[in-house]
């Protein structure tokens, strides 16, 4: 009888064994910055998922809203955290801070949910936790019994102006979004998605980039890519599939569709830049309305990692503008 060995692992954190157990590491401190305290945002965590016990975050700021002629209602905000399918939670200091500072930088109303991670639960779950997501949002929309804590149908948010933003592989997971609900979204009504902000999105492929082959980042390296995607792809498939390349073989045609409007950011330093400058690229040849913005001498998860920074600043000046450009 074969002896159960180890398979993969990552960083210590995730471990896949011989067997198919998986076991996480309970403690991960040492690779997380401490929690923001900032009293100008409320936060409740709610049950959207009752099949999948999947939970989300919500946020919203306390600050008054500003003057007219600017609008009185609060945006929606949908977080989609990164983590390579495979780690990350509404509840990691990061992913916490970004949509604190996202709710109180850009005034609104940030849903920040949790997904099923692989490789217990491999692709496309976590793309069917994103819809879920969306049609629960649809769901409240329409509700007349608010869910306790959800603020979404209480008259201060405007679901008419709900913009997705993902991180890495909630990058992808919001590219992926884009291209199910069309233009205008309209299986989601009354919700509208008014647009899509792709941070540094998790794209792969068999064949290499330039980015992708060095040099390595701090703290991600090709290896690690190749990693998350043998341990979320779905058994036997390859980095061209379509969950994990937009543009391989098998993957859906994008020219004949209308897509909302696109904002694509990455730091210059990122094994990612090349397939983010690409993926902007053929869009804006297809016609679509889509900006792709590099930020000089940054690497992976810049925004998400030091939310108060400078370059994240700019970041959400840049996210702002998108969202009035794209308001109406």
């Amino acid at each position: 009888m074969e002896s159960i060995h180890l398979v993969e692992d990552c960083m210590g954190i995730l471990r896949l064994y011989s067997d198919g157990t998986v076991l996480r590491a309970k403690n991960i401190d040492f690779l997380l910055p401490s929690v923001v305290d900032d009293t100008s945002v409320v936060f409740n965590d709610i049950l959207f998922d009752k099949n999948h016990d999947l939970y989300l975050r919500l946020y919203k700021p306390t600050l008054p809203p500003p003057p007219p002629p600017f609008p009185t209602k609060l945006p929606i905000i949908i977080f989609l955290h990164g983590g390579g399918f495979c780690f990350g939670s509404r509840v990691w200091p990061n992913c916490h801070n970004c949509c604190l500072r996202m709710a109180s930088g850009l005034n609104a109303v940030v849903m920040s949910p949790d997904y099923r991670l692989a490789p217990e639960h491999r692709l496309p779950a976590a793309m069917e936790d994103a819809a879920s997501v969306m049609k629960w949002l649809k769901v409240q929309a329409l509700s007349r019994n608010m869910v306790e804590g959800s603020w979404l149908n209480s008259g201060e948010v405007d679901l008419e102006r709900v913009f997705v933003v993902g991180d890495s592989s909630g990058g992808n997971m919001a590219h992926h979004l884009a291209v199910e609900l069309g233009v205008g979204s309209p299986e989601l009504w009354p919700v509208r998605v008014r647009g899509y902000v792709l941070m540094a999105p998790f794209f792969g492929g068999v064949v290499r980039t330039k980015s992708e082959e060095g040099p390595s980042e701090a703290l991600l390296n090709l290896e690690m890519l190749d990693r998350f995607w043998r341990l979320s792809m779905p058994t036997g498939e390859t980095r061209d599939h379509p969950l994990a390349n937009p543009f391989g073989p098998s993957s859906r045609s994008l020219e004949t569709l209308i897509l909302d409007p696109i904002l694509v950011m990455v730091g210059a330093k990122e094994l990612l830049k090349d397939r983010a400058e690409d993926y902007a690229k053929r869009l804006k040849e297809m016609g679509k309305t889509i900006k792709y913005v590099e930020f000089e001498g940054k690497e992976h998860g810049f925004f998400t990692n030091d939310p108060y920074s400078d370059v994240s600043g700019e970041t959400l000046q840049l996210i702002e503008r998108f969202m009035i450009e794209n308001s109406s």
